[in-house]
């Protein structure tokens, strides 16, 4: 409770106690009984409550949220021009009134669907777009009045400025603009777009009529059901054309990962073809040099031959018994490799074979 309301309390028990003071003053009478004290009594109550109502009349507490505007009848144009602000004021009691304003943040909303718009019913914005399809758009306006125009905004809407300022504006300035849009560009690429171009012009427009925009919000874009199943159709196909294109690639991707692999496993088997081409050559080389080497041995050295001929022959044999009186010849390989001269080397001695029973003479 405020002072202002606080003092008409009491001025309403002030008047209270004044009628009771003339009634006991009434009684007296009737009864014959002088005025006296009594007269004096009840002149002090009513005086006491005239003062406390004028006092009453002439306090004016506004809250933080409001601005109000003072009615007289005592200024110019029966205005004040300065409105009052939060707190306790006092104006003239019975010639001036205060229209207070609240000034917090306040949201109209358009909306198709019933009870959530101001409307209580379908009431989402009908427009036309650039290439002549009919949509329907839900919108919310936040807004506020200004606090330094209040008195003008009393002048020119007093309290109708919701209905006569807001909705008719919002509702003009969205169809104005989805005119320039086609219908794929505001559901998609240019909403945003479209969306900062009201917000601008609304705030100018708002601001005219002493209004402030806080923030537009473009709550949906919905369309006719006959168009809603076109673009549903069309979104489908769109869709089963990109599936379709996944396949695509997916099996050029395959066909590629088979072909890499396909190459990869044909390389293989040519590096492996040249690395036993290439071990079949150096085998080859490292024989041929091995030979070359026996061969240079075997010319500084030519018993060597006949020394690992008998060797093969009999590797765990060290003396060999014959009966007496034989002769047994097992031909010797003959080494025929020419010296430095080209003279062909004189061939082995027979080798002779001691035994106890008699001596046998291996012969080439």
């Amino acid at each position: 409770m405020n002072i202002g309301s606080l003092l008409s309390a009491i001025a309403s028990l002030a008047w209270l106690a004044a009628l009771g003071a003339l009634g006991f003053l009434a009684f007296n009478v009737a009864r014959g009984r002088k005025f006296g004290g009594n007269a004096t009594l009840v002149i002090g109550a009513v005086v006491v409550a005239l003062l406390i109502t004028t006092a009453a009349a002439g306090l004016v507490f506004i809250e933080p949220e409001q601005r109000g505007v003072v009615i007289s009848a005592l200024q110019p144009g029966g205005y004040r021009t300065q409105s009052l602000g939060p707190g306790l004021h006092w104006i003239i009691p019975f010639a001036e009134r205060v229209q207070g304003y609240d000034i917090s943040r306040q949201t109209y909303t358009m909306s198709g669907t019933p009870l959530e718009g101001q409307e209580g019913s379908e009431d989402s914005v009908r427009a036309r777009t650039k290439d002549g399809q009919e949509v329907f758009i839900d919108a919310s306006v936040i807004y506020a009045v200004d606090p330094t125009k209040v008195v003008a905004l009393h002048i020119a809407w007093q309290n109708r400025y919701e209905e006569g300022v807001v909705r008719p504006l919002a509702r003009g300035i969205v169809r104005d603009s989805a005119s320039q849009y086609g219908v794929e560009e505001i559901v998609s690429s240019k909403r945003a777009e479209m969306e900062q171009m009201l917000t601008q012009v609304l705030t100018e427009k708002l601001s005219e009529n002493d209004l402030l925009l806080i923030d537009f919000v473009l709550r949906d874009i919905h369309f006719s059901d006959e168009y809603a199943a076109a673009v549903e159709q069309k979104q489908i196909a769109e869709q089963q054309a990109q599936q379709a294109a996944f396949v695509v690639e997916q099996r050029r991707q395959e066909a590629e990962q088979a072909r890499v692999t396909a190459q990869g496993q044909a390389d293989a088997a040519i590096i492996a073809a040249e690395g036993r081409a290439q071990a079949t050559v150096l085998q080859a080389q490292a024989e041929a040099e091995s030979l070359r080497l026996v061969g240079e041995s075997l010319q500084d050295n030519p018993d060597v031959l006949t020394f690992r001929y008998i060797d093969k022959l009999a590797p765990n044999v060290q003396v060999m018994y014959l009966p007496a009186g034989q002769q047994v010849l097992i031909p010797l390989p003959t080494a025929t490799v020419p010296d430095a001269a080209g003279v062909a080397p004189t061939p082995s001695a027979p080798l002779t074979v001691t035994s106890p029973i008699a001596p046998t003479t291996l012969a080439p």
